[in-house]
């Protein structure tokens, strides 16, 4: 504290003076960022500079001693200041403006500086503080912040809202065996006794989400595919390491070089590094200079299949991606956030076509959005892609599938019906108008107005400011010689209003030795199909063939098995998709859905196909087959997948198949079989398993009771050679025992939000106590794990409410797991609307399963 103690009292001593402030004024201060406080700042301030000291101990239990030196503009001195602190009174130690000593005023999240302490012009504000925690992620060697949305208040005060740019002069005393990572260089190193202050550059200008820095026990490497970038990461696996950071440094690169040509705008900012950090949160997060990844995701080894290798790609696309749309353009408010996130995975998708050639670019686009979107949208939950915020304390709300999934997919439909070099061009004015600047979905949209004769704003109101999606039906007559005579579609609204939504899609029609295509154009509720009138009549009709169109589409009942019979990649996953989705409309019986997938599972060789069809096969099996229908199939399952398993297939193939079998597998036969593939006693040929499919398989065996289940995880624990990963495996083993009362205990410690800071650790302990199997245990915590979701919310990051209710009542079926879920809003008529959303979303498959089981028994 010597040092920051120092340079506080320097800088004060060197302002204008020294006095008491005025006693406290009568403020009314609301929680969090409203609007009309965003919107007020807005006006009031500018050229914003933060310098920041944060004084880093050696234990994660001490407290982190920080000074904040804000310089700013004031265009209006009537009112108060006040600067975002989402922490405790007592962790303020002491504030001045202009030089002048003030009394603490904190008050629902706000320091307030009086009125009668500021001046027109330049201001200087000190404030001398212990940093918030909640969002400094500190571990026992390292730490990183993640300040999205609205969580830089909870570690430093700030104006934390995106539309306040600044610039962040950062110094960072650590334990000297520690690395460092932030949005500008080191400029200086000071070595002091057992710690070294880093001194940072002066940082781009960026929104506060995006300030960042991480410091701990990394290894380091740098390397200069084109940019100069240097990597910080964990990771000890030599394989790994070695496979995996030349094709790191390259991806950037490479997602650079696409980046810099599609927006005709150079690389904005200093630099480009980045760190991996193996209990990361996220995917990724893009910070400006110093991007964070979760470490699984990119460190693959030998074993990794092609769609792993095509996911690591497209992440480090995504938050590559990030640097131009969402960091040099940021969005007004949060209520745009979508924004930032559609351009980051449009664009990701892009730019795979290059880097994977040899992949169907379409399917992946298909695959990688569509059932995710579907998922939210078609739940009581769902929600338009863009939504109001009143104030950016519940921002974290906003994020799910609409905007990461369903977006991308109205995106293209709407460069579809723009044109790609239309589309390109209003991209490139919106990048040059608003670099280093915020802007919202107007106007962008004025923007691509601009260069297409599409009414964008009428277009964009249904997919942008509406919820839901098409069911589409047919009406197909047929002349004497079996030609078509007519052939009608029509949409209607899965949610019963009248919307409608303009969109573009082709449909086959599949005959003995072709298939015609034909390419359909919805502007209107209905279309007539004129190209089609004339034609014999198709052996069968696959709509959506190109996987563009967005909705539920008819399906040919009579011909469901002949969808693995399809030769192009995306209509049999289109197909698989909307057999899923029809299935779960009530259209076809889990029977059938299930014969299908089975017969898809036994002829698909593709590797994208192949997941829709065993996701939804396991969806079937575990959600919705009674226990009879399950004994029933599974020893033909079994069969099927061991068959497979022996057959010459590509490692891809093997993979994903090894994947269903492993969570399938706990008959007495299968489950002996998994433990001989685990114990090395038997290998099956051409499947590449790496130390953590042989963790998972050690989970699943003791999830099935095996009876040396003890055993297989004692071995795993010891075994496991990185230290971060047996850490994990060590918190979750109470979640595998075979002991009730220890899995008990765990959901119990769920309670203490410092047990829930490893927040992908708890879902995977979450989903072992909920796991199928242990549903009839476990199903007390289901009211438990309803009661603590507000408190979730308040603690945890953007994702993580969700992801609790997915794997607590999210992984339910039965009549009593709904009945609690409507107990509870029952007896909580006042349950935040936001979680309301989110739980409907979690449990849409437990509402389907009650009528589709009624329908079985």
């Amino acid at each position: 504290m010597k040092i920051l103690n120092s340079l506080f009292a320097f800088f004060i001593m060197t302002s204008i003076g020294y006095s008491q402030s005025n006693p406290k004024e009568n403020l009314i201060v609301e929680n969090g960022v409203s609007e009309q406080l965003a919107q007020f700042r807005k006006k009031q301030i500018s050229d914003v500079r933060y310098q920041l000291f944060f004084e880093i101990p050696n234990q994660k239990n001490e407290n982190i001693n920080s000074l904040l030196f804000l310089n700013l503009n004031l265009s209006d001195v009537n009112k108060s200041l006040q600067l975002d602190f989402k922490e405790k009174t007592e962790n303020i130690k002491s504030v001045s403006a202009n030089g002048k000593n003030l009394s603490i005023i904190h008050e629902n999240g706000h320091i307030i500086i009086p009125a009668e302490n500021l001046i027109l012009g330049k201001n200087t504000i000190s404030i001398s503080f212990i940093a918030g925690n909640l969002s400094l992620n500190r571990n026992d060697d390292f730490l990183y912040t993640l300040l999205v949305p609205d969580r830089a208040s909870t570690l430093f005060p700030c104006f934390d809202q995106p539309d306040i740019k600044a610039t962040y002069k950062l110094s960072l005393s650590v334990p000297k065996d520690w690395s460092v990572l932030a949005g500008a260089d080191v400029k200086e190193k000071l070595e002091k006794g057992d710690s070294i202050m880093y001194t940072f550059g002066e940082s781009d200008k960026m929104s506060t989400y995006l300030f960042s820095f991480v410091a701990g026990k990394f290894k380091s490497v740098t390397q200069k595919p084109g940019l100069e970038m240097t990597m910080l990461y964990r990771e000890n696996n030599e394989e790994k390491i070695k496979v995996s950071t030349d094709t790191i440094f390259n991806l950037h690169q490479q997602s650079l070089d696409f980046l810099e040509k599609y927006t005709n705008y150079k690389f904005p900012f200093q630099k480009l590094d980045f760190a991996s950090i193996p209990v990361f949160q996220y995917g990724g997060m893009e910070h400006v200079g110093a991007i964070q990844y979760r470490e699984s995701t990119l460190f693959l080894d030998n074993s990794a299949t092609d769609s792993e290798k095509l996911n690591r790609a497209k992440l480090i696309a995504h938050e590559t991606s990030h640097m131009w749309f969402g960091d040099l353009v940021t969005m007004k408010w949060f209520d745009d956030v979508w924004m930032k996130e559609v351009f980051a995975n449009f664009m990701a998708d892009k730019i795979m076509n290059p880097i994977f050639p040899k992949v169907n670019h379409n399917l992946q686009f298909f695959t990688a959005h569509y059932g995710s979107a579907y998922a939210e949208d078609r739940s009581l939950g769902t929600h338009p892609i863009r939504q109001h915020l009143a104030n950016l304390k519940d921002a974290g709300s906003l994020y799910g599938a609409m905007i990461y999934n369903k977006a991308p997919i109205m995106m293209r439909q709407l460069e579809a019906s723009m044109g790609k070099d239309a589309f390109q061009k209003g991209i490139e004015k919106y990048i040059k108008k608003y670099a280093n600047d915020n802007a919202d979905w107007n106007n962008l949209v004025e923007i691509l107005d601009a260069e297409t004769p599409l009414d964008m704003k009428k277009w964009s109101e249904v997919w942008v400011n509406k919820s839901g999606r098409a069911i589409f039906t047919d009406k197909i007559e047929y002349d004497a010689k079996n030609r078509i005579k007519s052939f009608e579609i029509q949409q209607k609204a899965e949610d019963k209003s009248g919307n409608i939504w303009p969109q573009i899609f082709q449909i086959g029609l599949v005959y003995s030795n072709e298939v015609k295509v034909l390419t359909a154009n919805f502007k209107d509720k209905n279309l007539i199909l004129k190209e089609a009138i004339g034609l014999e009549k198709p052996l069968s009709i696959v709509y959506n063939y190109n996987g563009f169109g967005y909705g539920v589409f008819p399906l040919d009942g009579n011909n469901l098995n002949s969808i693995s019979t399809l030769k192009d990649e995306v209509a049999r996953a289109s197909s698989y998709s909307n057999l899923y989705e029809n299935m779960l409309i009530g259209n076809v019986s889990t029977d059938k859905a299930f014969d299908c997938f089975l017969k898809g599972i036994q002829a698909e060789e593709n590797e994208l196909v192949l997941r829709i069809a065993s996701n939804g096969l396991n969806t079937v099996y575990w959600r919705f087959f009674t226990e009879k229908q399950q004994n029933k199939v599974q020893k033909q399952l079994e069969d099927v997948l061991n068959v497979r398993l022996q057959a010459n297939l590509s490692a891809n193939i093997k993979k994903t198949l090894f994947g269903l079998f492993s969570s399938i597998a706990y008959s007495d036969s299968a489950k002996a079989k998994l433990y001989q593939i685990w114990n090395k006693e038997i290998v099956i040929p051409n499947l590449k398993l790496n130390e953590d499919d042989f963790t998972n398989m050690a989970m699943n065996l003791a999830i099935f009771k095996h009876e040396n289940a003890d055993e297989i995880l004692e071995k795993t624990r010891t075994t496991i050679s990185n230290p971060d990963k047996k850490k994990r495996f060590e918190f979750l083993l109470p979640s595998l025992s075979k002991d009730e009362s220890v899995r008990n205990a765990f959901m119990e410690s769920l309670k203490d939000d410092a047990n829930r800071e490893k927040e992908s650790w708890v879902s995977v302990g979450l989903a072992n106590v909920n796991h199928p199997l242990r549903q009839e245990s476990a199903q007390k915590y289901i009211r438990f794990s309803l009661d603590l979701v507000e408190e979730i919310q308040r603690t945890g990051d953007i994702f993580f409410p969700k992801d609790w209710l997915d794997n607590t009542v999210g992984r339910y079926s039965s009549k009593y797991a709904f009945d609690e879920v409507q107990r509870f809003l029952k007896e909580n008529p006042n349950f935040s609307p936001i979680l309301k959303r989110k739980l409907l979303m979690a449990t849409d498959l437990l509402y389907k399963a009650q009528n589709i089981k009624k329908e079985t028994e």
